[in-house]
């Protein structure tokens, strides 16, 4: 028996309460046995269709949970990782019931812009697009990207950050009105604080003003690090970095209404930041969180 004619059986015993005869002609109209009615209503649940709403439950759960922004892949993950499903789940499955639900990952590419900044201290592109390594603080990453806050969104923010290229963790971030060399030292000064004793990481960053400045080289060079940089309008030689910034900005920023406040608009970006780093589970990382991935490493 499908799911529609089981439903059906359940609207007529509903709607005929206290009808006398009201069955009878119902089952009349569909042509269907009184016989089979009292069947399907004594019809328990199937080992499939128990698991199947309970798949389907917490698909919808982990989907809001990231804000509509996981595919079929990451989706696995972390029912894979849901306490509560204790059944095997295949990624055949994920697609149908995210098909089912009419749910489906709905961040999109951001286009990029690049103005080209006045260069001082210009390093070549040694980490060269080879995006894959093999411990914590082997390379960092660095850059900044603009948010926005206000009534209608009139004032604009710089979020600069920190990327463990291993497993896409965020070390350390901050917000400025600008991208300035001062800005870039205080989150790289988090960055070493919080790492520890690490072994000389390769820096990769872009060519703007703020790391090309003499400032910000002269502090770099107090712990022996080895610099990097992003050709003239190619960011995809940092792209995981620009790929983090796209995320944060559509899975989280976009889905939250537009902060009025500076102090609204810090405590969002500090959410959204222990969100991805602390919850975010990804193929990429073998199911893990970055901080899960990270942490195994360590």
């Amino acid at each position: 028996m499908n799911k529609q004619r089981q439903l059906a059986y359940y609207a007529i015993k509903d709607v005929s309460q206290g009808k006398h005869g009201a069955i009878t002609k119902l089952l009349k109209i569909i042509g269907v046995s009184r016989q089979a009615y009292n069947k399907g209503l004594k019809r328990l649940e199937t080992v499939w269709e128990t698991r199947n709403k309970q798949l389907k439950e917490r698909t919808q759960y982990w989907f809001d949970f990231n804000l509509q922004g996981i595919g079929a892949g990451n989706m696995l993950v972390n029912l894979q990782a849901d306490a509560s499903i204790t059944f095997p789940v295949t990624f055949k499955q994920v697609r149908r019931v995210m098909r089912e639900l009419g749910i489906r990952c709905l961040v999109h590419p951001k286009k990029h812009n690049r103005v080209k900044q006045s260069e001082q201290y210009i390093q070549d592109n040694l980490l060269n697009q080879n995006f894959n390594v093999s411990r914590p603080n082997q390379v960092w990453l660095a850059d900044s990207t603009e948010l926005s806050y206000g009534i209608n969104g009139e004032y604009k923010v710089r979020l600069s950050g920190v990327l463990d290229l291993y497993g896409r963790r965020l070390l350390s971030y901050h917000l400025s009105l600008t991208e300035t060399s001062e800005a870039e030292v205080q989150v790289f000064q988090e960055a070493f604080a919080r790492a520890g004793s690490v072994l000389h990481p390769m820096v990769h960053t872009d060519r703007g003003s703020a790391y090309t400045s003499k400032m910000f080289s002269r502090y770099l060079d107090q712990y022996e690090v080895t610099r990097s940089m992003s050709r003239p309008g190619t960011p995809y030689d940092n792209a995981p970095m620009e790929r983090w910034w796209n995320e944060f900005k559509h899975r989280w920023m976009a889905r939250h209404p537009m902060p009025k406040t500076y102090q609204e608009l810090m405590k969002l970006v500090d959410a959204g930041i222990e969100y991805f780093n602390h919850y975010n589970r990804s193929t990429q990382r073998n199911g893990l969180t970055p901080d899960e991935y990270w942490n195994k490493a360590v």
